[in-house]
């Protein structure tokens, strides 16, 4: 139920934000240079909360919204069994009947977190195929015949580098830039023609 409200948030949001352009993200003075923070304007190496609160709203897109319940689920699984591994499944109709989209669809994937200090968000929800083909209807077993590729979509994210607040140039210890940037997250896996007959 959150897939179709997430995907649509994904559409809305780079075309939203490009519409602010620079300004959004330091202001009319900087002319297109992004403003170098010190360690002391910064809660914990974290953006500052005015250009948090000017940005998308990050915690209703997918990719985002997803990070806590994988992340309990990874504690559970920890706990209760091992984790599931990345083969193709075989589909059962009795097996999802009440599954998600990505367990039903024919080309199934997981998700995993992607962890990357120098982004905000920092973590991600990112799909992974599980099969290289897809799944047949009639057999519920992998095919060849469809190749399984994932489905991009793109997300404004904030990325942190070191800055200089010296004359010298040189990187001042705590000090940070932030500046905005689109990365394609996959979001989802589908069944293509394969791109040639084998």
């Amino acid at each position: 139920t959150m897939l179709l409200p997430g995907l649509l948030l994904l559409f809305w949001t780079p075309a939203s934000l490009a519409r602010h352009g620079p300004q959004l993200w330091g202001g009319p003075h900087t002319h297109g240079t992004p403003r170098c923070y010190s360690a002391e304007e910064l809660p914990l190496g974290q953006p500052p909360p005015h250009l948090l609160a000017r940005a998308a709203k990050w915690e209703q897109a997918l990719p985002v919204a997803l990070v806590s319940s994988l992340e309990a689920g990874g504690r559970r699984r920890r706990h209760d069994a091992p984790p599931a591994g990345t083969q193709c499944p075989v589909l059962r109709p009795e097996d999802v009947l009440e599954a998600g989209i990505h367990q039903r669809s024919i080309s199934p994937w997981r998700y995993r977190v992607d962890t990357d200090e120098s982004r905000y968000p920092q973590k991600l929800a990112f799909a992974q195929c599980l099969c290289r083909g897809c799944v047949s209807a009639r057999t519920g077993r992998e095919t060849a015949a469809l190749n399984s590729v994932p489905l991009l979509q793109s997300l404004l994210v904030l990325r942190r580098q070191p800055c200089s607040r010296e004359a010298t140039g040189l990187p001042t210890p705590g000090a940070f830039s932030f500046h905005a940037e689109f990365i394609r997250v996959p979001v989802g896996c589908t069944c293509v023609l394969p791109r040639s007959a084998r």
